[in-house]
């Protein structure tokens, strides 16, 4: 590859025998620890396999030249050494999500042209069969051995890794959740991906003697890897595995040897964490409490952070969530600081080498400096996979990406996210409003976290709906008002209260905002529009 320090080179750089993260856990998962050479060389075992296939007879040598590999697997490190063989072969990984149906499968693998499936043992069986409906051939991701082989003690410069490609050349095809439609194709480059991994490693310190606790694949994957941490995968969300790990890592105050030092979660799981915590006993509070405190950073991401939930959680932990703000699209691009000031109900400022543009309502109805976000970022996306079109409307002069989602700068620099323009502004009396500002007060209010009221503002004529969540059940509407008028302006009060005992939620905790809209179409009638589909969603 061209350029210095990119996310392959550096990994490779950590196996080779001799270097000081040779022997280093890289990935632990399922009780078991894989070290960085470990990983890297059955990373080079599937880049041989992927180059003998030939999967891209045109470009000869085996070397994949672009063509797309699918790959299926649990958080593992059969999944990662499947991405990074890929890379070494000169493939584009392109991840396929464990909670696609079927139908969203072969979409997918159609619309990428995926040339092969790589496959955990667990998921083989069905990507089989959706193999055979599609042009794909499908193979077994070897696992990963624990022990060391001979082949793992040999050394990896024996690998020439000529197949690997350049920097602006695709690497990572990432498809969004598809809630405006069927899922469309983030195009990563080498070049975005080493961009994004440089500066989170930078802005939140990650080195060799850190321990990832995670979801997410940038900023909790890729990320650490390049800065030597271990990452530890969360096979499936357990409030008590994650308190009775923490407890482990630092058992009456003394640090393990593999104590977790970084947290990154969703606010469902912080409140389910917060849920959990208050229904221990006296004891194992105090020492799940100071367990937590011990941690380097915890972080929150993916939906917005209620206020209620980050105050107690400050209280129990001590830990203010470091909360930021990413898409598929760039991954991270805002952030609140690893040292400094972490303000509440804000995503912090942008990274160093992000360009911020806002594009304010042409009507001039909104106040000064809201607006839509738009970012120039070295680790943005190259293109929407063959949707050439959706991808030149989606960018406007100067090369800056439109997000979707409006936004408000404070006077010191930090921004609130608003809502998707598309689905959380709307207009009620002439006035332009953002649910999510008006949720974040709702909120307030709520003083048990796992129950939910949603509060509807209707809107007047083309009005729109729109829902807060996770408020006290009990209460009225007249009590709700009662109690908001000193904090939102008459305009801003709920008009309607409908109370259900649980969202729909995606995989990643947040709402499913498209399903509510359904949901409150049969309750309301025709008292007021629906947004469709499109409108309602959040990309």
């Amino acid at each position: 590859m061209a350029g210095t320090s990119t996310f392959m080179e550096v990994v490779k750089a950590a196996a080779k025998q001799g270097s000081a993260a040779c022997d280093s856990v890289a990935i632990r998962a399922d009780q078991k620890s894989y070290s960085y050479q470990q990983l890297v060389s059955s990373a080079v075992n599937i880049s041989r396999f992927l180059s003998s296939e030939d999967l891209n007879s045109s470009a000869g040598n085996g070397h994949l030249n672009g063509a797309c590999v699918g790959i299926i697997a649990k958080p593992s490190a059969e999944f990662v050494a499947g991405i990074l063989g890929t890379w070494l072969s000169g493939g584009v990984a392109v991840p396929l999500a464990l909670s696609y149906p079927e139908a969203e499968l072969l979409h997918v693998l159609k619309d990428s042209d995926v040339s092969i499936i790589l496959s955990t043992e667990d998921y083989h069986e069905l990507m089989q069969n959706v193999a055979a409906k599609s042009s794909a051939k499908c193979s077994l991701i070897p696992s990963v051995p624990v022990g060391r082989t001979e082949a793992e003690k040999a050394p990896l410069e024996n690998f020439h890794s000529s197949h690997e490609r350049g920097e602006e050349d695709p690497a990572l095809i990432v498809y969004t959740s598809g809630t405006t439609g069927k899922p469309k194709g983030a195009v990563h480059t080498h070049k975005s991906i080493s961009a994004q991994v440089r500066t989170l490693t930078d802005a939140w310190e990650y080195t060799s003697s850190d321990h990832i606790h995670v979801h997410g694949l940038f900023n909790a994957l890729l990320a650490p890897l390049y800065a030597g941490s271990t990452v530890e995968f969360m096979t499936k969300f357990s409030v008590r595995g994650i308190w009775q790990r923490w407890c482990e890592s630092y058992h009456e105050g003394i640090k393990a040897d593999d104590a977790i030092t970084v947290f990154t979660g969703v606010p469902t799981m912080y409140t389910r964490l917060i849920q959990g915590y208050e229904a221990m006993g006296t004891d194992l509070q105090a020492a799940s409490a100071s367990a937590a405190r011990n941690l380097r950073l915890m972080m929150c991401g993916s939906s917005a952070l209620p206020y209620p939930v980050m105050q107690r959680w400050e209280a129990i932990t001590g830990h203010r969530l470091l909360e930021r703000y990413g898409m598929t699209e760039f991954v991270m691009a805002i952030s609140n600081p690893l040292k400094g000031e972490r303000r509440g109900g804000t995503v912090g400022k942008p990274f160093p080498g992000v360009e911020v543009k806002i594009l304010e309502d042409e009507s001039g109805n909104d106040a000064p400096g809201v607006g839509e976000l738009c970012i120039r970022s070295p680790s943005l996306f190259k293109e929407y996979w063959k949707l050439p079109e959706v991808t030149r409307e989606s960018f406007i002069e100067g090369g800056f990406f439109k997000t979707g989602d409006a936004v408000r700068v404070d006077e010191d620099g930090y921004y609130l996210i608003m809502g998707r323009t598309s689905a959380d502004i709307m207009k009620v009396g002439g006035y332009k409003l953002s649910a999510l500002e008006i949720e974040a007060i709702l909120l307030e209010a709520n003083k048990d976290y796992g129950e939910v009221v949603c509060a509807i503002i209707v809107p007047e004529e083309e009005a729109k709906r729109k829902c807060a969540e996770e408020l006290k059940p009990a209460i009225t509407l007249d009590e709700l008002c009662t109690w908001a008028k000193d904090k939102l302006a008459p305009y801003k009060l709920p008009t309607r209260l409908f109370l259900w005992d649980s969202l729909p939620r995606n995989a990643m905790g947040k709402d499913e905002v498209v399903i509510k809209a359904k949901i409150l179409g049969s309750k309301l009638k025709q008292n007021f529009d629906i947004p469709s589909e499109q409108e309602a969603s959040n990309p």
